[in-house]
């Protein structure tokens, strides 16, 4: 398939092998122009390598790969920020100069890689860090530091793993709040985490690797809906075994709700129905029963493959 302009990166077929073990196994997906896309899979699933495939770091033993429109080159390169998990800062150099010369290497002006580094590091409150070594920071600082450096030059694609390690929650908010701001200017944004809370928030839509295989690829809310249960979570007063369509009553965990498991071909809206018609009811919560993609996470890598990998895609 030709590459589009709508796909910022375009993956067809790719494997990888190392000897008899085959890390990355007939891959496809498509990361859109100017959403956050999010890699998720066990340790040891192909997602560091399918990501080095993308970045030319590693040769594909087949398929294709398509970045920004065309095949990779240097002047693609030029155009993609990432960050690997193994941050690679130099440790005895002022902070300043690191980012300086890192964007230098990615084609910038020495005046404008220093102006935009020091606006930067007091956008991230490391202003008063400037000219400490790195190795004179703590991890947290240091975490701010490598995503400045990822972004300085102003990609139109960042690829980034494990963006939030190491930082408390009021500095992951900055490093969330700085990439919202560049995905609103258009910046398309891949990310590999373990923290499913993060692509749950951020995310538009994934792709789970496990084994080199893809085994779920779609929106993350139609990912959720997929591996929903026949059931809905309901807050309020009433006798809720006497429902028409009720197969069982659980009590939820925090005590105030309860999950209704509905019969065989029983609807929530006939659920509603029901309610509404009666007087008997007060209902301050009416849900479907949605697990989280942490839950889907350890079913799906637990080996329980049984949910469809091929999930429609939401415009």
């Amino acid at each position: 398939m030709a590459p589009s302009s709508s796909y910022a990166v375009s993956v067809r077929g790719i494997s990888k092998r190392y000897g008899t073990f085959t890390a990355v196994d007939d891959l496809t997906f498509d990361v859109h122009s100017g959403e956050i896309f999010a890699v998720l899979g066990p340790n040891g699933a192909g997602k560091t390598t399918t990501i080095r495939m993308i970045l030319d770091i590693l040769k594909p033993d087949t398929g294709s790969i398509a970045v920004l429109g065309d095949r990779i080159s240097d002047a693609t390169k030029e155009r993609i920020g990432y960050m690997p998990e193994e941050r690679g800062l130099y440790r005895n150099v002022p902070v300043i100069d690191v980012l300086t010369y890192l964007g230098q290497l990615k084609g910038m002006a020495r005046s404008d890689a220093q102006t935009r580094a020091t606006s930067m590091l007091e956008q991230m409150d490391l202003g008063a860090n400037i000219k400490s070594k790195v190795s004179e920071l703590s991890k947290g600082m240091q975490q701010k530091v490598q995503i400045i450096a990822t972004v300085l030059h102003h990609p139109d694609l960042i690829i980034i793993d494990e963006p939030f390690s190491g930082l408390d929650p009021v500095n992951t908010q900055v490093i969330k709040d700085l990439l919202y701001g560049l995905n609103d200017d258009g910046v398309t944004i891949m990310m590999s985490t373990h923290q499913m809370q993060q692509i749950e928030e951020m995310a538009n839509r994934l792709l789970m690797i496990d084994h080199g295989h893809r085994v779920l690829y779609g929106s993350v809310q139609d990912v959720r809906d997929r591996f929903a249960e026949n059931a809905i979570i309901v807050e309020g007063d009433g006798d809720w075994n006497a429902l028409p369509g009720i197969a069982s009553v659980e009590n939820a965990e925090n005590g105030r709700e309860v999950v209704l498991h509905l019969a065989s071909g029983i609807t929530p809206d006939n659920i509603m129905q029901e309610m509404a018609a009666s007087q008997n009811y007060r209902v301050r919560r009416f849900e479907l029963a949605v697990p989280s993609l942490n839950e889907i996470f350890i079913q799906v890598a637990g080996g329980n493959h049984t949910q469809p990998n091929d999930l429609p895609v939401r415009s």
